[in-house]
């Protein structure tokens, strides 16, 4: 950490009964609009990655959660303002402690997908190979 343009994320992939949650991102999103995803965030200064991707599961599906386990890290770049962002993500499985859905954008939306089930979505190379790893993690690969 500490580079200029580097932000360090955390992504929570939420398994539950064989299924994920994916959600979809509003047409609104300066990254990757209307694409779908595992819940996924910024760490805010000082928060640890585990207490971030909680945070971040509670602000962008209102679902409260419990870290079972940090599944593999992750990194891409993107562009903002004309420049390359470094990111850096932990991905996390994530066991939820509530079900109730609530998505913060009405364009949004959020389907429970078997991991057979992720090719009925328009899902990303990065977030499959996120969701793949908690799966395997799961299924003790």
């Amino acid at each position: 950490m500490g580079i200029p343009g580097e932000n360090h994320l955390a992504a929570a992939v939420v398994a539950h009964r064989g299924r994920v949650l994916l959600v979809r991102r509003s047409e609104t999103e300066r990254f990757l609009p209307c694409v779908w995803g595992v819940p996924c965030g910024k760490l805010e200064p000082g928060e640890s990655p585990r207490d971030g991707v909680l945070r971040e599961l509670k602000e962008e599906t209102g679902l409260l959660g419990h870290v079972v386990r940090k599944v593999g890290e992750s990194s891409f770049v993107s562009r903002y303002k004309g420049r390359e962002v470094k990111n850096w993500q932990d991905n996390f499985l994530v066991r939820p402690l509530s079900l109730d859905v609530t998505l913060p954008h009405p364009d949004q939306d959020y389907r429970w997908l078997t991991p057979e089930e992720l090719g009925t979505v328009e899902i990303d190379d990065y977030n499959n190979e996120i969701v793949r790893q908690a799966v395997n993690r799961l299924r003790g690969r």
